[in-house]
């Protein structure tokens, strides 16, 4: 009697193994794990629920054969965008894997050297035929993205868009979440606030900036030019950020490690944050509680952007008629101690 309950817990779990648990076919089973039509959402949940609980595991190398698909999602990151301390892109990759995993897909990561972005040479895993789709993370370049399209595979872009109006894309929702933090600002007795980013890197820098804008806008404050500052060249290499004479009393910055820079260098020019000046930033990475003080900023919800990349990808691979369009993710303000009431 023992020596065969330990048999049955040493074997592989199979589907009727789940479907005699809960009293229901085989077919049944198979339709709820891969996400087909025919099962309420109710008992999809709890069938994959037992599937976990019971140690079930699909043998995707068994359905590769058979359904002519590697069940892998390809990630792509620009090598430029995988910086020092945690990078944002790389924790980014890790909650996609996360995700897969949970749809029986693998992530594999490619990190896109300079080189190669600029001229045009893709992933060996495409031409190994060892993805079903991508998700490109990150602005990447616009002949390396014309290069993906005319492959004809499955993409999803992340965290960026561009004028290629057919490719679906997740974004957070830069405009807006930058515009309640400048009004956050204004809010607190603010009236001349800069921006520091370079607006012509990446389209989630515009968004934040016309945010910012709009804020100022409808606050009917005038926009400064000496204010807007570059933190980074057009490639997105960080440069060194040249304070105007006369500083604003508030800055907006477009990410957390350029707030974190722009605290150290403000600090060693004399000023106090938030004394002197408050600075917001975005993303709420770990340079918003590494900085001293810790930032207000816009958390991006990672997770959900994620989840929503993630199954429209893996609908794309199932189907290419399939569009999602452009899908905005709305963040919200973590208040803490960079920005000062101003009398």
């Amino acid at each position: 009697m023992i020596r065969g309950l330990v048999f049955l817990k040493s074997r592989e779990i199979t589907m009727r193994d789940l479907a005699e648990k809960l009293g229901v076919s085989t077919v049944t089973v198979s339709k709820a794990l891969n996400d087909k039509e025919g099962v309420s959402d109710e008992l999809k949940i709890k069938i994959k629920q037992m599937a976990d609980d019971m140690g079930y595991r699909i043998n995707n190398l068994a359905k590769s054969m058979k359904e002519g698909r590697s069940y892998n999602i390809g990630v792509i990151i620009p090598q430029r965008f995988t910086g020092e301390v945690q990078s944002f892109y790389l924790r980014f990759y890790q909650e996609i894997s996360t995700v897969l995993d949970q749809f029986q897909y693998s992530g594999i990561l490619h990190i896109l050297s300079e080189e190669d972005e600029v001229h045009d040479v893709l992933p060996r895993i495409y031409y190994e035929k060892k993805v079903d789709g991508f998700i490109l993370l990150g602005q990447i370049y616009k002949n390396y993205v014309e290069d993906m399209i005319q492959t004809g595979i499955p993409i999803i872009f992340l965290d960026f868009y561009d004028n290629h109006t057919d490719i679906d894309s997740v974004v957070m929702d830069n405009f807006y979440g930058a515009y309640e933090l400048t009004n956050h600002l204004v809010d607190q007795g603010h009236q001349e606030i800069g921006f520091i980013g370079n607006i012509f890197s990446t389209s989630s820098i515009q968004d934040r900036y016309l945010g910012y804008y709009k804020s100022l806008l409808e606050n009917r404050l005038q926009l400064n030019p000496d204010y807007i500052i570059h933190d980074r060249d057009d490639r997105g290499t960080f440069i060194d950020i040249h304070l105007p004479e006369k500083l604003p009393s508030a800055f907006v910055c477009n990410c957390d490690q350029v707030a974190f820079r722009l605290i150290s260098q403000l600090r060693k020019s004399g000023y106090t944050v938030p004394g002197d000046v408050s600075v917001v930033g975005f993303d709420n990475d770990i340079y918003s509680t590494v900085a001293d003080p810790q930032l207000t900023t816009l958390e991006v919800d990672m997770h959900e952007m994620s989840k929503v990349a993630v199954k429209s990808i893996i609908a794309k691979v199932q189907n290419h008629t399939v569009s999602v369009g452009r899908v905005q993710i709305k963040g919200r303000i973590v208040y803490r101690d960079s920005v000062h009431l101003r009398g």
